[in-house]
């Protein structure tokens, strides 16, 4: 392999020099960093990051843990992190724990001993266990996403209660009366936000809000369809439903189907992301956006710009999400 030493002979310097140019440690005037920088190309020189790593005391590489990476809405905000990672000459190392809290504890030691310079952490709920793990990781510059807020952190979201009040709101002034929501499961802070943002939006608007109108279940399709056949079979069939992503939208069309009903003249739905499959939909789904790639952007410029320029880890950041009006509420 060449080496070092290989490309200061070629360019007539010292392997310091060398060094300098590729670090850019020291200034070196433009015409031996030419040098340099040609003798690099013509013996295709590739600097040891290992080495590099350990003398910089830095590596370059941001960590990302996500539960579940099958999600479209993580796999965008994923993206985004790659992208701003990409833009900063920074590599991303990706673990997906697949909802499993061994696994997630298992990757969280993984990517402290890989020597990580920061770490994005994005989980659709929050374990105790995991919580203690992470907040024994000292020194270690963290953003959380979609999550419960970290010490020592800084937590990166969506104004989730101003969007469950875009959603319900939307159908209120749609004409509809009698709306429940699908809810995510119990303790997840997204969907207790987004929860708040409905009951507020009910309340300002007096009208009721009936529990058998409602249900819970995790943030699937799956779930979706299972909270909606249990909206159903009580009996007490709401007009619309707010469901808190777009995956339980996905569900609850199937159940809605399945009985003989149709949206949205019988029941409106609006959901949560914007996911792609989300204008696809039959009917297309009116939806909250909540800006995933801009999240996982922000996370890498956040975390870059940290270490970069020594800026302070805000303890928050809001990005605002927006109503997308389809096909899929009845105004009545």
């Amino acid at each position: 392999m060449v080496s070092i030493k290989d490309v200061a002979e070629k360019a007539g310097v010292s392997p310091s020099t060398v060094s300098h140019v590729i670090n850019k440690t020291r200034y070196v005037s433009p015409l031996t960093s030419s040098k340099v920088e040609r003798a690099i190309d013509q013996l295709g020189f590739h600097p040891s990051t290992l080495a590099r790593a350990l003398k910089m005391n830095r590596t370059n590489n941001l960590g990302m843990l996500v539960s579940s990476s099958t999600n479209p809405f993580f796999a965008e905000v994923v993206r985004g992190v790659e992208e701003g990672c990409y833009r900063n000459n920074f590599s991303l190392i990706l673990c997906n724990s697949g909802n499993k809290i061994d696994r997630q504890l298992d990757n969280l030691t993984t990517l402290v001993q890989k020597r990580i310079d920061a770490l994005v952490v994005m989980t659709n709920r929050s374990e105790e266990r995991f919580n203690e793990a992470l907040q024994k990781v000292k020194g270690l510059p963290k953003v959380v996403l979609d999550s419960a807020p970290q010490p020592n952190a800084c937590t990166l979201q969506d104004d989730s209660v101003l969007g469950g009040r875009l959603a319900t709101n939307h159908l209120i002034s749609c004409g509809h009366r009698k709306i429940g929501c699908l809810m995510g499961p119990e303790g997840h802070p997204r969907s207790i936000d987004r929860h708040r943002g409905y009951i507020e939006a009910m309340a300002t608007a007096d009208l009721p809000v009936n529990s058998l109108w409602s249900a819970s279940g995790p943030l699937s399709v799956s779930g979706g369809y299972n909270a909606m056949a249990q909206i159903l079979r009580s009996g007490e069939r709401p007009d619309a439903v707010f469901a808190f992503n777009d995956l339980m939208a996905i569900g609850a069309y199937h159940a809605i189907q399945e009985n003989g009903l149709s949206i949205p003249q019988d029941i409106s739905v609006v959901g949560y992301d914007d996911i792609e499959y989300a204008s696809y939909m039959t009917p297309a789904l009116t939806t909250i956006r909540q800006p995933s790639f801009e999240l996982g952007l922000q996370a890498a410029r956040t975390l870059i710009d940290h270490l970069d320029q020594k800026v302070e880890l805000p303890p928050v950041i809001q990005l605002v999400p927006e109503l997308i009006v389809r096909k899929s509420v009845k105004t009545r």
